[in-house]
C-alpha cells in the first residue's frame, strides 16, 4: 500500500510539472499573421491557382526533409513566391505538419491577400506576389510574451540582451543560420534560440536579429519568457529547455487539454484510484487462486505442451490471444501437418534464414502458406514472436495477412494467406514473367509498397520500421497487387521517437541504408532507402545485389546516379517497357528513387512525401544529393542457392511465404 501511495505522489508531481510547462509557454493562442491590405486576388484567378495548387503543394512536399525552402510558381503577372522556415530543432515529420497547418491558417487569416505571413509554433510561412528572396524585411515584427513576470526585470534584461546579442553574431556565420545557448540566472537557466532564413547574407541575418532583440527588449523584458516572429528571422528564450523537447508532445492544444485534466479530472481520478487499490488488495488472493487453476490446465496454444514451450508462450503471448479469437485463430499442429502433406518437399515454396515455407490446403479447401521455424533457434523464436505480435496489430491491404499460428513443442508455425503470383523477386527474375509487368503494373506495385510503408510509419497503431524491405519480401496477389511480408526484423519505435540503434546488424546488404549497415542506426528513413532501391530495381529490371559484377559501377545506385547526371537516364529503362512507358514519367520515377537513396538520411523524404510525389505530376522535385555507393559482394541472408536468370543481371532468391 505504501509503495502505491508513493507512486501516486510521483504522478501528482509529474502532472504538476506538465502544468508548469504549459503555463510557461507564451504561445497558447492562435497563430500570428501579417496580411497585405492593399493587394488582393480574386477567387478562381490564375494567382489563386498558382498559390493553392502549386506553391503550397511544392512547399509541403519538401518540408519533410528540408528545414528551409523557397520557390515560386506560375508566370508574371500571376507569379507567386513563397517560403517556409521550420525551427532547426524540429524533426522532419513535425516540420511537415507545421507547414501543412500554416498553409491552412494563412488562407483563413489572410483571405484573398496577395502577400501574407504566418507564425506557427514550430515554423513560419510566407508568400507574396513580389520576389522577396534574399531580401531583409523587418516590417511588423510580432513579439509574444509570457504572462508571468520576472522578479528582477532590469538585471534579467541585461543578461538576456547579452545572450541574444552573442547568439545573433554566432547564427549569422552558421551554415544553418541557427544558434542556441544556455545561461545561468540566479538558481535557474535561460534557454535561448535565434534563427534566420538561409537565403539571407550574414550581415542581413545579424541586422534582422538585432532589430528583433531591440523590439523584444522594449516590450517584454519583464517576462520570464518571450519570442518574436519576423519575416526574415526568429528568436525565443525561456526558463525551460524548449528546443530539446519533442514538438509533438508540446503542442498548444495538448497543453490546454492537460491543464483541464489537471484542474478538473485528476482530483477525482486520485480518489477513484485509492478506492481501486483497496478493492485490488481484497481481490488479490482470489485472483492468485484462479491463476493457479488456469496454469494447471496447460497451454492453450499447443496440443502437446512442454515446459520450454509453456514458458515461451507465457513470456510472449499470455493475455494477448485466445483460441476462441476468430479473427486470429490458433491452428493445431496435426491439421497443418496434414495440409502440407507432412511438410513434403513437393509443397516447398522457398527457404529463408529462419525457416522453410510450404504450400498447404486446409480441410475446407483454402490454400495457405505455412512458415515453419525451428524451435531450436533462439533467433527464430524472437523472429516468430515479433512477427506474430506485430501482424496481430496491423491490417492493411498492402501488408500480407497472417491467418494464424501454432506452437507445438519445438515447432513454431505461421500461417499466411497464399499468394498465387509468389514474390516480386520471382517476377523480376523470370524473363517471361517480367514481360507481364508492363509500366502500369509496375507503377501499381510501387504505389502499393509505398502505401504499405506509409501505413507502418504513420497510420498504424504502432510506428513500425520494417528493416528488411526487398523484392523477395513483397508478395503479389492474383491481381498483381503488392503485399509487404516478413516482419521478423521489424522494430517498433516508441512514442515520438524517430530513430533507434542496435549492436546487431540484421537485414540484406544492397537494401540496408548506410547509417544502419555501418553504425546500427535505423529509422523510418532506413525503410525509405530500401524503398528507393526497390523502386529503381522495379523500373529498370536490374538488381542492385550483384550489380558490381557488371563492371559498369559498384552498384545500381552508382550507375543510376552517373547516367542521371550525364543526362542519360533513359538508358536505365528496362527494354521491356519501351512501348508502355513515356520518357518523362520514367525519368520522374528515377528522380524519386534517387531522392530516397540519398546518403544523408536527413535529406531523404518521408513515405508521406514519397506518396505525394508518386501521385502528383505538379509536385516540384528538388535535386537529389549523392546516393550511398555500396561496394563489395552483396548477400541476402535469406538466399541459399541463387541462380542467374536474366541478361539484366538479376538473381533469384528464396521465396518467403506466398
Amino acid at each position: 500500500m505504501l509503495s502505491r501511495m508513493i507512486q501516486l505522489l510521483k504522478l501528482c508531481s509529474f502532472l504538476a510539472l506538465i502544468y508548469e510547462l504549459a503555463c510557461a509557454d507564451p504561445l497558447n493562442d492562435p497563430p500570428d499573421e501579417l496580411c497585405s491590405s492593399t493587394s488582393n486576388y480574386t477567387a478562381g484567378s490564375p494567382f489563386e491557382n498558382n498559390l493553392k495548387k502549386d506553391l503550397f503543394l511544392s512547399l509541403s512536399s519538401n518540408s519533410s526533409f528540408k528545414k528551409f525552402y523557397n520557390t515560386s510558381s506560375g508566370n508574371d503577372p500571376d507569379r507567386v513566391y513563397g517560403l517556409y522556415m521550420c525551427f532547426n530543432y524540429v524533426n522532419g515529420s513535425d516540420c511537415q505538419s507545421c507547414v501543412s497547418l500554416a498553409t491552412t491558417d494563412i488562407v483563413k487569416l489572410c483571405p484573398n491577400s496577395k502577400e501574407a505571413f504566418v507564425g506557427e509554433e514550430f515554423c513560419q510561412f510566407r508568400y507574396s506576389n513580389q520576389n522577396f528572396f534574399g531580401q531583409l524585411d523587418v516590417r511588423g515584427n510580432i513579439p509574444k510574451q509570457n504572462e508571468k513576470n520576472i522578479s528582477e526585470p532590469q538585471l534579467f534584461k541585461g543578461v538576456v540582451n547579452n545572450v541574444l546579442s552573442n547568439l545573433a553574431k554566432k547564427a549569422a556565420f552558421d551554415p544553418n543560420m541557427y544558434a542556441t545557448r544556455e545561461e545561468p540566472f540566479n538558481d535557474e537557466t535561460i534557454y535561448a534560440l535565434v534563427q534566420c532564413g538561409t537565403d539571407l547574407s550574414a550581415n542581413q541575418c545579424n541586422s534582422c536579429l538585432q532589430k528583433a532583440i531591440s523590439d523584444i527588449q522594449t516590450c517584454c523584458y519583464f517576462s520570464v519568457g518571450a519570442r518574436l516572429f519576423s519575416r526574415s528571422c526568429y528568436l525565443r528564450y525561456e526558463f525551460y529547455n524548449f528546443y530539446k523537447v519533442s514538438p509533438s508532445s508540446t503542442k498548444s492544444s495538448v497543453r490546454k487539454i492537460w491543464m483541464i485534466i489537471i484542474l478538473t479530472v485528476v482530483p477525482v481520478c486520485l480518489v477513484v484510484v485509492l478506492i481501486a487499490i483497496v478493492f485490488r488488495l481484497a481481490m488479490n488472493n482470489k485472483s492468485k487462486k484462479r491463476k493457479n487453476e488456469i496454469a494447471t490446465q496447460g497451454s492453450i496454444f499447443c496440443t502437446v505442451p512442454d515446459q520450454h514451450n509453456a514458458d515461451f508462450q507465457h513470456q510472449n503471448f499470455q493475455g494477448r490471444n485466445d483460441q476462441q479469437d476468430q479473427e486470429f485463430p490458433y491452428f493445431d499442429f496435426a491439421s497443418i501437418s496434414a495440409a502440407t502433406d507432412n511438410f513434403s518437399d513437393s509443397n516447398k515454396l522457398g527457404e529463408g534464414g529462419f525457416g522453410t515455407v510450404y504450400k498447404g490446403i486446409l480441410s475446407d479447401g483454402k490454400q495457405v502458406a505455412v512458415k515453419r521455424l525451428s524451435g531450436c533457434s533462439e533467433q527464430g523464436s524472437r523472429e516468430f514472436t515479433t512477427e506474430v505480435l506485430l501482424i496481430m496489430k496491423v491490417q492493411h491491404k498492402n501488408l500480407v495477412k497472417l491467418l494464424g499460428f501454432c506452437i507445438d513443442r519445438e515447432e513454431k508455425l505461421l500461417i499466411y494467406e497464399y499468394m498465387l503470383n509468389s514474390s516480386l523477386d520471382y517476377s523480376l527474375c523470370d524473363a517471361n514473367r517480367r514481360k507481364q509487368l508492363n509500366w502500369s503494373r509496375r507503377i501499381n506495385i510501387i504505389n502499393g509498397i509505398a502505401r504499405g510503408l506509409l501505413y507502418l510509419h504513420e497510420d498504424s497503431r504502432l510506428r513500425i520500421i520494417h528493416r528488411d524491405l526487398k523484392p523477395s519480401n513483397v508478395l503479389l496477389d492474383n491481381d498483381m497487387n503488392p503485399k509487404i511480408s516478413d516482419f521478423g526484423m521489424a522494430r517498433i519505435i516508441e512514442g515520438n521517437e524517430r530513430e533507434a540503434d542496435t549492436t546487431k546488424i540484421v537485414g540484406t546488404y544492397g537494401y540496408m541504408a548506410p547509417e544502419y549497415a555501418m553504425n546500427g542506426l535505423y529509422s523510418i528513413k532506413s525503410d525509405v532507402y530500401s524503398f528507393g532501391v526497390l523502386l529503381l530495381e522495379i523500373i529498370t529490371g536490374i538488381r542492385n545485389a550483384g550489380f558490381h559484377q557488371s563492371k559498369r559501377a559498384p552498384s545500381l545506385l552508382a550507375y543510376a546516379w552517373k547516367l542521371w547526371n550525364e543526362g542519360k537516364g533513359l538508358e536505365l529503362m528496362d527494354p521491356l517497357l519501351t512501348n508502355s512507358c513515356s520518357s518523362d514519367e520514367f525519368l520522374r520515377y528515377i528522380h524519386i528513387g534517387l531522392l530516397c537513396v540519398q546518403e544523408d538520411a536527413y535529406y531523404r523524404p518521408t513515405m508521406l512525401s514519397v506518396v505525394q510525389m508518386l501521385k502528383g505530376q505538379t509536385v516540384t522535385l528538388c535535386q537529389p544529393e549523392r546516393p550511398a555507393f555500396s561496394v563489395g559482394r552483396f548477400t541476402d541472408h535469406y538466399e541459399t542457392n541463387p541462380d542467374s536468370c536474366s541478361v539484366n543481371g538479376l538473381t533469384c532468391s528464396g521465396v518467403l511465404p506466398r
